[in-house]
């Protein structure tokens, strides 16, 4: 049956935003509702006095993701939202004393890697770059930047027979062991598989994939306003097409008929009619918006990645000059590796603090609005179980105090003293991030592509779902991509 009315997309997220922007450039009548007074959902930001901090993503990759949302309605990206490549991408710190730089440029990645591992590591690292390189080809076209929500998405044995021959069903610590041997370098290739909430230990080959996105394809940063700006921007040129952002508005119930979607009605009891809906927030916490045929039965026994305890800090070295004076050459984005690299993961999976962490220090040099002339914000992540896992009343004091201590160890000085903003899994919940994470479901096989939560409610037609628990999963571009495809079923239904 043919719907052709008006949508209504629930949260203001990415996801959410993505959507909409395809359905108001194709001519579809559109309102997105959200919660907040903000746009930007998962991608937010937080002020502390006169400190601005994202609260979201950090890293951006594949630009061209969201230039292609932005073309969808005319436009070009610059126009909207300029970005700059970050060089490096990422300075890793080795507990041995040695940093890597790493750079998209094949080369001179190639020479850093035989200035720090020698010529015949070099030599594996290009070869071990390619099978990156075909590894994302097989991958992108057929499992991410695919509509997952029929099942012959599942079946589609050349991609897989590919993949498989690619070494895309190994564990991925293994994988890169098998074309890297040394292990600074193997570290500097399975880091990423945190992002899908796994180990390197048990996360598949195919999550190589992220590595290539950021080492091969570059890591960005908005000019302006930090990674904020994304969602700014999105919601911005919603305005330009016409489609309204109602914020500060919870949706209560999505409204269904016996033909589907009905409606979205509001806690101010305000009804919008729609022929469809995009639920575009946590997915736990939608289902009290849902009918009960809306049930996903991957749903039943979901699992969560692990969370992370994050501090902001604002720097001023004025006042404090023991204090905010990062190491000389500090990067926009600095991970430190621990010790225990397998210990640390081992701990993480049975619901226990990091034993040694691996810390991500983000200092955005660049983003000239993040703090007063003369000072810097510092946001410093650290892996950690989520709510389901610990006693967090209990945690969070040792591991923030340990946390500093790791800090001035590694030569930030004391921040004790500096204005902090501190996000821990009860803050993560309070958000709205279900088990105090911000990372969604974990990626293991069996919440995978169509073995993630759909993208359709197949009992309630034009109820649709985008952003990280469905497919193709967490991250901006996923996220965007979720957004898309969401638009698409209902510009073609």
């Amino acid at each position: 049956m043919s719907r052709h009315g008006p949508t209504v997309v629930i949260g203001a997220g990415l996801a959410g935003l993505a959507a909409a922007v395809r359905l108001a450039a194709a001519g579809r009548e559109v309102t997105v509702v959200e919660a907040r007074d903000e746009p930007g959902g998962c991608c937010g930001t937080a002020r502390l006095g006169p400190y601005r901090f994202d609260t979201g993503p950090s890293v951006l990759t594949m630009p061209g993701v969201l230039a292609d949302t932005f073309g969808a309605a005319g436009e070009e990206l610059r126009d909207w939202l300029p970005l700059r490549r970050l060089e490096p991408a990422y300075r890793l710190a080795f507990h041995d004393g040695s940093h890597l730089d790493v750079t998209p440029d094949g080369e001179a990645m190639a020479e850093r890697v035989r200035e720090l591992c020698g010529p015949a590591e070099a030599a594996r690292y290009l070869r071990y770059r390619r099978l990156l390189g075909r590894l994302f080809a097989a991958e992108w076209p057929a499992f991410i930047d695919a509509d997952m929500t029929r099942l012959g998405a599942l079946v589609r044995p050349l991609a897989l027979a590919r993949l498989a021959a690619l070494g895309g069903f190994r564990r991925l610590d293994r994988l890169a062991a098998r074309h890297l041997t040394d292990e600074r370098l193997i570290k500097a290739h399975t880091f990423q598989s945190l992002y899908v909430g796994l180990s390197p230990q048990r996360a598949l080959g195919i999550y190589a994939v992220v590595a290539h996105m950021d080492t091969v394809g570059g890591v960005y940063f908005p000019e302006r306003g930090g990674m904020h700006a994304i969602p700014s921007a999105l919601a911005a040129l919603l305005e330009k097409l016409g489609a309204p952002i109602r914020y500060g508005v919870p949706a209560r119930r999505v409204q269904t008929g016996h033909d589907g979607v009905t409606g979205v009605l509001l806690e101010d009891g305000e009804r919008l009619p729609a022929a469809h809906v995009v639920v575009a927030c946590d997915r736990f916490a939608a289902r009290r918006l849902l009918p009960a045929r809306a049930a996903d039965w991957r749903l039943r026994r979901p699992r969560h990645s692990p969370s992370c305890l994050v501090l902001h800090l604002g720097l001023d070295p004025g006042s404090n000059p023991g204090a905010g004076r990062p190491p000389a050459g500090q990067a926009h984005h600095t991970l430190h590796f621990g010790r225990d690299w397998r210990e640390t993961f081992a701990a993480l999976e049975a619901g226990r603090p990091q034993p040694d962490p691996s810390l991500l220090v983000t200092r955005p040099a660049g983003d000239r609005d993040a703090a007063p002339p003369g000072h810097a914000t510092l946001s410093v992540l650290e892996p950690a179980p989520n709510l389901e896992a610990a006693d967090w009343a209990r945690l969070r004091p040792r591991l923030e105090e340990r946390l500093l201590g790791r800090l001035a160890a590694l030569g930030y000085g004391d921040l004790s003293r500096a204005p902090r903003l501190v996000l821990d899994p009860p803050a993560w919940a309070a958000l709205g991030h279900t088990a105090g994470t911000p990372f969604a479901l974990d990626h293991r096989f069996t919440q995978t592509a169509w073995l993630r939560p759909s993208g359709v409610a197949r009992r309630v037609p034009g109820l649709h779902f985008a952003g990280m628990h469905t497919a193709p999963g967490v991250g901006v571009p996923p996220v965007l991509i979720s957004g898309r495809l969401a638009a698409e079923r209902i510009l073609t239904s």
